[in-house]
């Protein structure tokens, strides 16, 4: 079955883009095909970083939103990954649930795979508990994915009624290392992919280069339940 990853967390800076931009590498290093979407028309950061792989959807343009099952439709062997944009909830949810997307995609073979990318704020934790409802009866599958680049402390989430919820709704809770600060502003300011920061000299010195090896080893090694679950 393939899979059809929606990265969201509704609120700004939680590390949305960063999330797509891991998971589209991981798709790349272990070579599965995949297709990406940039939802963020104010940013476009995971399309820049990845302009071989990624195209820019306009969120509240359903001909636009449209693309993404027609580009689907085309290359059924590939898995999508889409970038949502903050605060894109309610025009993506309206376009689901007119077109029913879940349903078809649940024909089609895939997947979906909705993830909830969080700092360790308020906020956040609120916006999962609507998630969490809101899927709760759908056939997803919800990935939690506490970012340390945005967060230091989770420990209030993992104390919390919501982050029990989830476990009970059977969501997989992941952590997203934290990337060294240095590093990533060398990686903004060069629009680079994580593959060439890992590997090119003229990027970056040996350390730079050996510091992205590491974090994306580990930030692999959170997101291998894909693996698993083939």
């Amino acid at each position: 079955m393939g899979r059809v990853h929606f990265i969201g967390g509704e609120k700004g800076g939680v590390g949305k883009s960063m999330t797509a931009r891991v998971l589209a590498q991981y798709y790349i290093d272990h070579e599965m095909p995949f297709l990406g979407f940039d939802c963020d028309a104010s940013h476009g950061t995971f399309s820049r970083f990845y302009q071989d792989y990624a195209s820019p959807v306009v969120v509240g343009d359903d001909d636009s939103l449209d693309g993404i099952l027609t580009a689907l439709e085309e290359h059924p062997e590939r898995d999508l990954i889409i970038d949502l944009a903050a605060q894109s909830a309610q025009p993506i949810n309206r376009w689901i649930e007119d077109t029913d997307v879940f349903g078809l995609l649940n024909e089609l073979g895939m997947q979906v795979v909705w993830w909830h990318v969080m700092d360790d704020g308020a906020d956040s934790v609120a916006l999962l508990a609507e998630v969490l409802e809101r899927y709760s009866a759908q056939p997803v599958e919800l990935v939690v994915v506490q970012n340390l680049g945005r967060g230091e402390n989770f420990t209030r989430f993992q104390r919390s009624d919501v982050y029990q919820q989830a476990s009970a709704q059977g969501a997989t809770l992941i952590e997203l290392p934290k990337l060294h600060a240095k590093l990533t502003q060398k990686i903004d300011f060069n629009n680079s992919s994580f593959w060439a920061v890992a590997n090119d000299r003229s990027l970056m010195n040996i350390a730079e280069r050996q510091r992205m090896k590491v974090w994306l080893r580990n930030a692999y090694a959170q997101v291998g339940f894909l693996d698993s679950k083939k």
